[in-house]
This record gives structure tokens, C-alpha cells and sequence, in this order.
């Protein structure tokens, strides 16, 4: 079904930029008093867009309009969903922050942002040409440099901000200079013709393999894999930590959207020669994320080597995917690199919200030490932490352990035998470092005086759901694993 101007099928990011704006508007004119309204309103319009991705979904809703510059399909409901649920979790985590309330002070942006960053992670998850791949980058980024810089009098953020949006210029840049490259080769901006004329052969095959170069190294800017790693953890340990966590959770799936858009839709004619550079980063991002969070003594700092080296994780996954002939091998590659993806954000929600729910007014619980003794002012707390800190260790019986297995059976089956031992070794140096964070929570005496257990029955509630999900999901992964692998197969051609 292709209609040039279908608006049904927009109908979420047409319904988010008009409640936002009426948002917008709503928080101008109110009071610092009545800035809660702006936080409701904006888990209601989140309910809305969400029950109309849903609606869709189960609805078989697919297509393309706009020609062709924007497509749904079952990957793109399933992504929008986790975003969603991914920025709703974040604003209620942020709610409980000291340092959020304050920003609250001055306006409502905080919240409007975040819905304008999320619209623009729905125009990338949608995305059906280089053009609206490259708008919705901008869009997200764009909100995200204001995001990181609004607590205007705090110089570690600013300093965040600027170090993010000049680095994240340059990255746009290169990732605009790949795409132009490829139009210059192929004469197409759709992915789809894109697909189609290097299948053909019609393309410029040099120019071709320059712009899949600069392409990937604007996509590996974005997920923050090695070389292109150095913004993680500065702009994750300047900003406030409500922002970090807006940062790290709903924008890393919408990046691994245009991954799988650009790469293994349009440019999967050429996977041989991008699988190499996968590759490569993969590795560095292994080795470089996990050596270098075992000497960090901040938890937020620590956190962000501990990104990059799961995004390192990913990149197997995805580079697996390359296997001729074998279709089915293909989409369970993709799947598992999906799946690892998501339980990722559900578990970052679990660790950086942890922060926010133990800081305090005047005290940010950034440091690893401030971790000790937890166990004995909030035993749930407590074990939402173990169970996030199992989970990025990759222990059974938590859901980190199947991503990690899911991502390792697909290199073994792609022949990677000695990238997936690899991968092991370096995963047990991870271990070193989170189970560390458990020692310190359950068996350490802690510094100076114990802290009260954080209030808020919504916030801790969710904060209980978040660990039972990882626990839940790691007990009975087959349905969102099945759900993953039939989302690839049934949306990406390849």
C-alpha cells in the first residue's frame, strides 16, 4: 500500500507535535506552581501517542507516504512502543530529582524538549529516505543540546552541552557528507531504490564505498561505539542526571533504527564492506569500554564506558546478520541484536534512575562510594541494583545473560568463533566492575551518614516493576526474543 499523502499513518508523530505545542503553550502562561500540570499533560499525551502506535499495530497498519519518505511497519510500532515507555519511565524517574525541580523553576522546557527529541526519534524510526533520516537526526539532537545545557547555571553541564553540540556537529556533518556521497552514487535518496540499484549493479561503486564509510562513522557517533566514544562520558557525567538518563535510554533505540534502515535495508548490497568496520569497533568498544570503567570512581562516569562497550555487543550482533543465502540465520542476527538493544534501555532505566531516586537536595549520588551500605537504608533499592548490575554482568537467571547469549549463538553461527571468545573474555572484566557496585551496596559500611530511603510511591513503584521486568523477561525471554526476530523479518528487506 504506498499513498503519497497517507496522514492516518503519521498519525502518532502528527498527534505528539500538536499536544506538545499545546504544552507549549499551556506552560507559558502558568505559574512555577502549577508546573506539575505540565508533567501530566505530558504522560498523557505519551499514553495517547502510545495507544495509537498500538491501535496500529494490531491493526496490521504497514505502508509508506509522503513519497516514500516516511514507513510503517511492524519494526517501526515496536520501536516507537519501547520509546515511549523508555522517555514516560524517564519523566517519572526525573520527577523525584532535586536538580530537575529546579529546572522546573524557570519552565516547563524540560518536558517539552524531551517530547520534541522524541519526535524526532520517531521521524528516524520511520524513516523511509536519506532525507528524513537526516531531518529526524537533527530534530532529536537539536533538543538534546538544549536538554543537556538548561541548568544554565551549572558549569559541568554547559561545559557538557557544548562539548556534545560541537562534537555532534561534526559527527551530523559526516554522516550528511555519506549520505550525499550515496545519492551521488545510486542517484536515489529512498532506501528501498537504493537497495535496488546496488542490487542491480547501476551504482558508482568507489563513491559508494566512501559514503558507506562516512555513514557508519556518523551512525557509531550516535550510539557512542569506539572511536567515536569520546563525548559519552564527559556529556554523561556533566549533565544532570535526569538529562542523562533522556540521553542514554529512548535516543540509543532510535539510533539503532537508522542502523538497521541504512544498513541492512538500503546498504545490505554492501554489507561485506561495512561488516569489516562493525567489526573493528566492536572490539576497540569491548575492550576500551570495559578496561576503562574499572578504574572509575564515579557511577555515572562508569556507566558511560559501560555503554560503549555494550554497544560494542550490538555491533556483533548486526555484523553476524551477514550470511548469504541463509535468510532466516539473517533476521535471528538482527533479532538478537534488537532484543539485546531493548533489554539494554530497560536496564539503563533501572541504573540511572537508581541515581535520581538516591540524590537529594544539594547531593548527587554520583560516586561509587555513596552506593555503600544500601542494603540498610533501602533493601529494594538494594535489589533492584543487584538485579540491574547481574543483568549488564550477563548472570542467569536475568534478562542480560540470554541478550548476551542470543548475540553470541549468532556470531558463532556467522563462524566468528574467536570474536564470540573474545567477547567472553571481555565480559568477565566486566564483572569485575559491577559486582563491585553489588560489594559496596550489601556488604560495605557506609560513609558518613546513612541517608534516608528516597519517598515517592510512583517513582520507587516503577523503580520495583523496572527490576521485576529485567528479572521477568530473563526467566521468559522467547516472546519479546520471537517478537523481535518477526519484526526484522517482516520489515527489512534483505
Amino acid at each position: 500500500m504506498q499513498n503519497h499523502f497517507h496522514f492516518a499513518l503519521a498519525l502518532p508523530e502528527i498527534l505528539l507535535l500538536v499536544l506538545t505545542a499545546a504544552i507549549l503553550l499551556i506552560d507559558a502562561f502558568s505559574k512555577a506552581s502549577q508546573r506539575h500540570l505540565t508533567f501530566v499533560l505530558s504522560l498523557a499525551t505519551l499514553l495517547a501517542v502510545t495507544v495509537v502506535s498500538a491501535v496500529q499495530w494490531s491493526n496490521g497498519t504497514a505502508g509508506s507516504t509522503f513519497h516514500g519518505l516516511y514507513v510503517v511497519d511492524p519494526l517501526a510500532h515496536l520501536l516507537k512502543i519501547a520509546s515511549y515507555i523508555a522517555v514516560a519511565v524517564t519523566l517519572i524517574y526525573g520527577r523525584s530529582y532535586a536538580e530537575a525541580r529546579d529546572m522546573l523553576d524557570n519552565g516547563g522546557e524540560l518536558y517539552t524538549l524531551t517530547l520534541f527529541a522524541l519526535l524526532g526519534q520517531m521521524v528516524m524510526i520511520s524513516a523511509g529516505s536519506m532525507l528524513t533520516v537526516y531531518l529526524g537526526v537533527e530534530l532529536m539532537s537539536f533538543a538534546l543540546y538544549a536538554l543537556i545545557a538548561l541548568r544554565r547555571d551549572h558549569m559541568p553541564a554547559v561545559e557538557s552541552a557544548m562539548k556534545y553540540f560541537v562534537l555532534g556537529s561534526l559527527a551530523s556533518g559526516v554522516l550528511l557528507y555519506g549520505l550525499s556521497m550515496i545519492y551521488g552514487a545510486t542517484g536515489h535518496l529512498d532506501l528501498a531504490r537504493i537497495a535496488q540499484t546496488i542490487a542491480a549493479g547501476d551504482a558508482n561503486r568507489l563513491a559508494l564505498v566512501f559514503g558507506v564509510v562516512f555513514v557508519v562513522a556518523g551512525l557509531a557517533f550516535k550510539l557512542g561505539a569506539v572511536p567515536f566514544h569520546m563525548w559519552v562520558p564527559d556529556v554523561y557525567h556533566g549533565a544532570p542526571t535526569s538529562v542523562t538518563l533522556i540521553l542514554g535510554a529512548a535516543p540509543k533505540i532510535a539510533s539503532f533504527a537508522i542502523v538497521l534502515r541504512l544498513l541492512t535495508e538500503a546498504l545490505h548490497g554492501l554489507a561485506l564492506d561495512w561488516q569489516p568496520m562493525l567489526l573493528i569497533m566492536a572490539v576497540l568498544s569491548l575492550a576500551i569500554g570495559n578496561l576503562t570503567a574499572i578504574v572509575q570512581t564515579n557511577f555515572k562516569r562508569m556507566l558511560a564506558y559501560s555503554t560503549i562497550s555494550h554497544m560494542g555487543f550490538v555491533f556483533l550482533g548486526l555484523l553476524s546478520g551477514v550470511v548469504e543465502d541463509q535468510a532466516a540465520a539473517t533476521g535471528q542476527a538482527y533479532g538478537s541484536a534488537l532484543f539485546y538493544m531493548l533489554t539494554y534501555v530497560l536496564t539503563t532505566l533501572s541504573t540511572f534512575g537508581l541515581i535520581l531516586l538516591l540524590s537529594r537536595k544539594g547531593f548527587d549520588c554520583e560516586r561509587i562510594a555513596d552506593l555503600k551500605g544500601l542494603n540498610q537504608r533501602s533493601p529494594v533499592l538494594a535489589g533492584v541494583l543487584l538485579v540491574s548490575m547481574f543483568s549488564l554482568t550477563g548472570i542467569p537467571p536475568m534478562v542480560g545473560f540470554y541478550a548476551k547469549l542470543a548475540v553470541l549463538q549468532a556470531l558463532v553461527g556467522a563462524g566468528y568463533v574467536s570474536i564470540a571468545v573474545v567477547a567472553v573474555l571481555f565480559s568477565l572484566v566486566g564483572a569485575f566492575y559491577y559486582l563491585r557496585i553489588v560489594k559496596m551496596a550489601y556488604f560495605d559500611e557506609p560513609e558518613g551518614e546513612v541517608l534516608s530511603a528516597p519517598s515517592g510511591v510512583l517513582p520507587n513503584g516503577l523503580m520495583s516493576l523496572n527490576g521485576l521486568a529485567i528479572l521477568a523477561l530473563g526467566i521468559l525471554p522467547g516472546g519479546l526474543m520471537a517478537l523481535c526476530v518477526r519484526a526484522i523479518e517482516t520489515s527489512l528487506g534483505f
